[in-house]
């Protein structure tokens, strides 16, 4: 049997085949999921032991049942989500599957499971600079993820190291008892050692960055002064961002309403409203009555640079969850179509229209296939934005840096392109179209725009506030976003 080691300990319940790496984002082996440890599973009563039975293997422990309320209890969920974040899955399905399962969650408990799991993740490559070098092999998932989960909380929380390491053992202790000495002595190296573990950190790139390295060497490579900072910002707590619904509201009412509830904004260049502290949509005074939306500030200039008017046919092509379809029909009426691939998503759409008092077309289709959807009628405006590899978001987003790899950047430049040819069937003669990603790649952006002017004769780029194009990296204000604005020659 594979044996595990760590410093002075020795644990039997190792996965032989686990040799994940990490830097890559995925483990190669097959785990046993967490047990749901607030409902361990009954077991049928067993009849009395018969005599002669003394040499027998006693039956395992049953689960511990961890209070709901308890940092225990949110480290051992969290862990089950990173743990499908590198078996490959998409971490907001995972949430949202996982909160369908345990409908009865306080508020504190979804807030404190899903911010260490988001939390963790973000780190990309912080704890695996320390593991790799106090452990032999890793755990199996997702007591691995355990350890992700505590070392991060060490790092943010340094002055709780007692109360994270003794959460974090009763957390492994509750589902796998074995593992409980190897977690305590792991954790316990950690924090005699702070001074060793932050020079491990900061010798290692991808620790230092929590990116990638092939995403570092993109990045640095098409941002040389810029890079740095850009990665930072990515690795941080997303900020929030509020818009306008100018049909029902005024900046600067939404901004009085704001600084009377005691909520504190910032009102930047194209009007957005960045909060100083994220809080629940719930505390947003106006919201349920349609005069604000949460939308990223980078987001909030697919609109104004768009510039649709009234009585345009504009088509936003890929437009779930609707926010940039819905701040075009906030500032003019035009006769928008929404177009998205997906039926439940394109339901958000609808529901967002509704809750803001807009009339626009919801349409599921593919944009590759307008031959499915399109009626013939040329568009004069289309938002063109597109799928991509969303590394401008992937602070939003961070299972995307353990999944996305490398050569899915090429997959979503060529899925981009066949987008972009077919919605340009679709423009007028003299039409403009908007195209964004938000993405961070050369490839995706730069890249596509030459390329697509390559197989296009009557593309003529227009300029977007005195630039030929606008690239929008991660900072503390916004998201990374990309912007082209397109004119089809008469």
């Amino acid at each position: 049997m594979a044996r595990f080691t760590a410093r002075n300990s020795r644990c039997p319940t190792t996965c032989a085949n686990c040799s994940p790496d990490l830097r890559g984002g995925r483990c190669r082996a097959r785990h046993r999921p967490i047990p749901d440890v607030t409902h361990p599973p009954s077991s049928p009563r067993r009849a009395a032991r018969p005599q002669g039975a003394a040499n027998r293997r006693p039956s395992p422990p049953a689960p511990v049942v961890l209070p709901e309320t308890g940092l225990a209890y949110a480290i051992a969920r969290a862990a089950a989500l990173i743990e499908a974040v590198i078996g490959g899955a998409n971490l907001t399905e995972a949430w949202e599957g996982m909160l369908r399962e345990h409908p009865h969650w306080p508020d504190a408990t979804r807030g404190a499971v899903r911010d260490l799991a988001w939390g963790t993740l973000r780190d990309y490559g912080r704890a695996e600079a320390v593991l790799s070098r106090l452990m032999q092999k890793p755990l199996d998932e997702p007591y691995q993820s355990f350890l992700r989960i505590a070392l991060h909380r060490l790092e943010r929380c340094p002055e709780q190291a007692h109360t994270i390491v003794d959460q974090a053992v009763e957390a492994v202790a509750a589902a796998a008892p074995g593992l409980k000495g190897v977690v305590n002595g792991v954790l316990r190296n950690v924090v005699r050692q702070g001074e060793q573990v932050a020079r491990w950190r900061e010798a290692d790139a991808v620790a230092r960055h929590r990116h990638p390295q092939w995403w570092i060497d993109r990045l640095r490579a098409a941002w040389p002064a810029e890079w740095e900072d850009a990665l930072a910002a990515g690795s941080q707590h997303p900020p929030m961002a509020l818009r306008v619904n100018q049909r029902r509201a005024t900046v600067e009412e939404v901004i009085a309403e704001l600084d009377a509830a005691g909520i504190a904004v910032r009102r930047l260049s194209n009007d957005a409203l960045l909060l100083t502290d994220p809080l629940p949509v719930a505390r947003l005074p106006g919201f349920a009555e349609g005069r604000v939306s949460v939308q990223d500030a980078g987001a909030q200039w697919a609109a104004r640079w768009l510039e649709a008017c009234a009585g345009e046919r504009v088509l936003d092509a890929c437009a779930a969850p609707g926010g940039k379809a819905a701040h075009i029909l906030e500032g003019a009426d035009a006769a928008l179509t929404a177009l998205e691939i997906d039926p439940r998503r394109a339901r958000r759409i609808e529901g967002n229209f509704a809750r803001l008092g807009l009339h626009g077309t919801v349409r599921v289709g593919d944009a590759r296939h307008p031959e499915r959807w399109w009626d013939g009628r040329p568009f004069d405006r289309i938002l063109a934005d597109v799928p991509c590899s969303a590394s401008g978001v992937a602070r939003r987003h961070p299972d995307i840096k353990w999944l996305r790899r490398r050569e899915d950047i090429a997959h979503f430049a060529a899925q981009q392109a066949g987008i972009l040819d077919a919605l340009w069937q679709t423009l007028a003669p003299g039409g403009t179209m908007l195209y964004v990603t938000c993405s961070v790649f050369d490839e995706e952006n730069r890249g596509q725009m030459a390329r697509f002017r390559e197989r296009h004769a009557d593309v003529l780029r227009l300029p977007i506030d005195g630039r030929l194009e606008q690239q929008l990296l991660p900072t503390p204000e916004h998201d990374g976003f990309y912007y082209a604005l397109l004119r089809k020659r008469v």
